[in-house]
C-alpha cells in the first residue's frame, strides 16, 4: 500500500472518530451517560469483531503464501529435473560420438536399437543427433555399460533394463513395413452408408480447396471456418470421418500434418485449479497441424464447473491464435451438443457448421458385419446371415434411443467369432475351412443371452409401468362417502331453501 493511500486512510479514520465523539457528547448531554456508555460498549464489541476478522484474514493469507511457496518449490524441482535430463542427453551424444570411432566397431548403439559401424554412422539409430530412448529412463541399474559385459561383436542388447535382450546382425536395421497410404477420398467413398455425410464432406473440401487456390493466386478469398460439430448416436462413424477429413485437409494444403488427436473430458480436465489449462494446452500442442477431436464435448459445460470452463476458454484462445493450422471438431449426441454450442457465445461464433450422422439402417448394419467377415477371413452361409440379421434387429429394437450402431455390430462379430474359436479349438485337427466357417451353433449362446436380456428389460419396463400406475391412482381424490352410498341413478337432494 502506498504512503499516500495510507495517509488518506488515517485522515478518514480520524474524521470518523471525531464525528463519533461529537455524537456521544450530544447523546450524553441530552439523555445522560446511559447512551454514551452503550455506545462505548458497542464500539468495544466492534473492535473485537474487527480484530477476529483481521486474524482470520491473516490466517488465510498465510495459507495462500504457503501454497504459493509449495508451487514455486515444485516448479524449481521440475526445472532441476529438466536440466538433469538435458545434461544426460548431452552426455549420451558425447559417448555416441566416441562409438563412431573405429576402435569401438561392433559395440551397440546407446539407444539399444542397433550397432555401431566402422564408417562412423549408426544405421537407423544413434549418431550425434540422437535423443534419449524413453526405455532407458526406467529400469536402468548401475553403470550404463554394465549390460555390455560379455557381448560378442555383432550382437546388441536392447536397452539397459535387466532381462531385456535382443540380438540383431551388425549393421542391419529392422524397418517397419508401412502400408501404402491410400487416397482419403477413396476411403470416404468406401464407407458403408453415410451418403449425406459424404456429400457434405466433399462439398466442404471443394470449397476450402478453391478458396486456398484463390488466396495463393492473389485473389480475394472468403473466410471459412474449418471447425465442425458432429452430432449423432454412438457408432455412426463420427471418429472415422474426422480421421479421413484430417487427411483431406492435409492433402489440399490447409493442414501441415493431418493427424487426429482424440480426447474427451478426462483428457482435458485436471483435478486441481490451474492444472486444466496446462493439460488442455498439451493436447492442443499435440494437435497443431491437424485436428483436435473432442468426443462428448458437452461434458465440459456442466453447471458450476470451473474446470470444464477453463478447458473451453483455453481451446477458444488456441482457435483464435492458430487459425491457419489448427482445427477443432466437437462431437456428441444431437440435443446436448446444440445446447453446448448455444451456451457460450464464443463457441457459437466459431462452430457454425453442423454435420448430422444418422443411425445405420438394418441393411447397412448387415453390410458392416459382412465387411468384418471378409476383412478377417470368415465365411457364413444364408441361414447364418438370416439369424444374424434377426439378432441385429432385436438389439436395435431393444435400444432405440442409444443404440451403438456399427460399434454394437462389431461387438456382436467379436462375440460370435469367440464362440466359433471355442468350438474349433475342441477339434483334434481343424482345417483352414473349419477355422473360417461360422455355423449356426456359434450363434446359439449369444442369441440366448440377447433373449434373456430382452426379457429382463421387458420385465423392468412392465414393473416400472405398474409402479407409475399405482402412483397415479394413489394421487386421485377418494370419492365422498355420502356420494358413494347413494344408489346408482339417484337424483341429488334439492335445497329446501
Amino acid at each position: 500500500m502506498s504512503s499516500t493511500k495510507k495517509s488518506n486512510l488515517e485522515k478518514e479514520k480520524e474524521r470518523l472518530e471525531a464525528l463519533q465523539n461529537r455524537e456521544k457528547k450530544f447523546l450524553a448531554g441530552m439523555y445522560g451517560d446511559f447512551f454514551g456508555g452503550r455506545i462505548d460498549d458497542l464500539e468495544k464489541k466492534g473492535r473485537e469483531v474487527a480484530s477476529r476478522a483481521s486474524s482470520k484474514v491473516s490466517g488465510s493469507s498465510s495459507k495462500a503464501d504457503e501454497l504459493m511457496n509449495r508451487q514455486k518449490d515444485m516448479s524449481s524441482r521440475l526445472n532441476e529435473r529438466t536440466d538433469a535430463l538435458r545434461r544426460a542427453n548431452d552426455a549420451l551424444r558425447e559417448v555416441q560420438s566416441l562409438l563412431d570411432n573405429p576402435l569401438y566397431n561392433g559395440m551397440p548403439s546407446l539407444t539399444g536399437k542397433g550397432t555401431g559401424s566402422v564408417s562412423g554412422t549408426t544405421a537407423g539409430t544413434g549418431g550425434a543427433g540422437s535423443e534419449i530412448d524413453p526405455s532407458l529412463m526406467a529400469g536402468s541399474d548401475g553403470d550404463l555399460f554394465t549390460e555390455f559385459a560379455g557381448n560378442t561383436p555383432g550382437t546388441a542388447q536392447a536397452g539397459f533394463a535387466p532381462g531385456r535382450q535382443e540380438t540383431a546382425a551388425a549393421g542391419q536395421v529392422k524397418e517397419e513395413k508401412k502400408e501404402p497410404e491410400t487416397d482419403p477420398m477413396e476411403e470416404l467413398d468406401a464407407l458403408i452408408g453415410l451418403s449425406k455425410i459424404k456429400h457434405d464432406v466433399k462439398e466442404l473440401a471443394d470449397f476450402v480447396k478453391i478458396q486456398k487456390m484463390r488466396k495463393d493466386g492473389g485473389l480475394k478469398s472468403v473466410p471459412v471456418s474449418l471447425h465442425l460439430v458432429f452430432t449423432g448416436n454412438p457408432g455412426t462413424g463420427k471418429t472415422t470421418v474426422a480421421r479421413i477429413l484430417s487427411r483431406i485437409y492435409r492433402q489440399i494444403g490447409v493442414l501441415s500434418k493431418g493427424q487426429l488427436v482424440e480426447v474427451d473430458r478426462s483428457g482435458l480436465v485436471a483435478g486441481y485449479v490451474g492444472q486444466t489449462a496446462i493439460k488442455t494446452s498439451k493436447k492442443i500442442e499435440e494437435a497443431k497441424g491437424g485436428i483436435l477431436f473432442i468426443d462428448e464435448a458437452y461434458s465440459l459445460a456442466r453447471k458450476d464447473d470451473t474446470f470444464g470452463q477453463e478447458a473451453i476458454d483455453t481451446i477458444l484462445k488456441a482457435m483464435e491464435d492458430n487459425r491457419e493450422d489448427f482445427v477443432v471438431i466437437v462431437a456428441g449426441y444431437t440435443g446436448p451438443m446444440e445446447n453446448f454450442i448455444n451456451s457460450n457465445p464464443g463457441l457459437k461464433s466459431r462452430f457454425n457448421k453442423y454435420i448430422e450422422f444418422p443411425d445405420y439402417t438394418i441393411d447397412e448394419l448387415m453390410g458392416i458385419f459382412d465387411m468384418n467377415c471378409k476383412k478377417y477371413d470368415y465365411e457364413t452361409d444364408e441361414a447364418v446371415m438370416a439369424q444374424i440379421r434377426a439378432m441385429i434387429v432385436q438389439r436395435k429394437l431393444g435400444a432405440l434411443e442409444n443404440y451403438a450402431n456399427a460399434r454394437d455390430v462389431r461387438n456382436l462379430f467379436e462375440e460370435i467369432i469367440t464362440n466359433q474359436a471355442r468350438r474349433v479349438a475342441a477339434m483334434e485337427s481343424p482345417t483352414q475351412e473349419d477355422m473360417k466357417k461360422i455355423l449356426l451353433e456359434d450363434l446359439e449362446e449369444t442369441a440366448a443371452q440377447d433373449a434373456q436380456e430382452a426379457m429382463e428389460k421387458a420385465g423392468k419396463i412392465e414393473a416400472a409401468g405398474k409402479t407409475e400406475a399405482e402412483k397415479s391412482s394413489a394421487m386421485e381424490p377418494a370419492p365422498d362417502a355420502a356420494e358413494a352410498d347413494k344408489p346408482a341413478g339417484a337424483e341429488p337432494a334439492q335445497d329446501e331453501n
